[in-house]
């Protein structure tokens, strides 16, 4: 029987054999890119008390990464629906940008700033917890290079190896630690105290709550379905924001605020 060219369960071998070395993150991505059609990939730790740490990328169009240490891992990440999804301690398994995306996210200067200018058309990643207080996302993209969203057989074919390869990543990086809680409001603490002795503007608990899911892109919809208040209370809050910062857009509410949250220290 003739042996078939890049074999699938060969680069799955290669990966398993390569576990808890420096060449497991490379071949467990030449396994995926044999699973399904992926432009570019980026690996990342999330801890509880640090930013977060890049653990492997790849990309062909050099845009998808261009900012990542620069913007992303300095701050910018506080913003992103996936690091949203180790705050909520989301279930481990194959998440969607577009599923777990805020709302207004399109809409958002967070996106508008960073994230269009990756390039990125379409990301999942598979997220994993390997140690407690940790969560590691292998997010796979679709970008300006194949400039196509991933297909249904596409995501049927990587919920499919969903279990496999988050078993590989909870294992591959066992080693990983972190200590603290981390939650919503140990951000919005931080943000309250910044604000306070950079700008000299004291936010209540609340304005600050409300300005970080303004800024992740959340309507005053969504923002009173996540609190559990009216939306008339949210845009209340929202005019009180607006005013004590003495600004008038989203837009100045990120100018001012990201430098801020560049500067967080947990």
């Amino acid at each position: 029987m003739r042996k078939l060219p890049n074999l699938t369960e060969n680069f799955l071998g290669r990966a398993i054999e390569a576990l808890e070395t420096e060449a497991f993150a490379g071949v467990f991505f030449q396994w995926l890119v044999r699973c399904f059609e992926i432009d570019n990939t980026t690996m990342l730790a999330y801890f509880q008390n640090r930013p977060p740490q890049l653990l492997f990328s790849h990309a062909q169009e050099k845009r998808v990464h261009e900012k990542l240490e620069s913007n992303y891992l300095t701050g910018a990440y506080l913003l992103d629906p996936f690091h949203d999804l180790h705050i909520q301690r989301a279930p481990a398994g194959l998440h969607r940008m577009r599923d777990i995306a805020p709302d207004q996210f399109l809409r958002n200067e967070y996106y508008s700033v960073y994230y269009r200018r990756t390039t990125l058309i379409d990301e999942l990643a598979y997220v994993a917890y390997p140690s407690e207080g940790v969560s590691v996302h292998v997010c796979l993209g679709r970008d300006a290079s194949s400039e196509r969203v991933f297909s249904t057989r596409d995501m049927e074919r990587a919920e499919q190896i969903a279990p496999i390869a988050c078993a590989l990543i909870a294992r591959n990086w066992s080693g990983l630690r972190t200590s603290g809680d981390f939650k919503d409001s140990t951000v919005s603490d931080g943000l309250r105290a910044r604000m306070d002795s950079v700008h000299g503007i004291s936010l209540t608990p609340r304005q600050a709550e409300i300005a970080l899911l303004i800024l992740k892109g959340h309507s005053s919809a969504s923002i009173a379905m996540r609190l559990e208040i009216s939306p008339q209370t949210v845009k209340v809050f929202r005019k009180q924001l607006y005013r004590k910062c003495e600004i008038s857009s989203q837009a100045e509410l990120f100018s001012l605020m990201m430098p801020v949250l560049t500067t967080l220290e947990f």
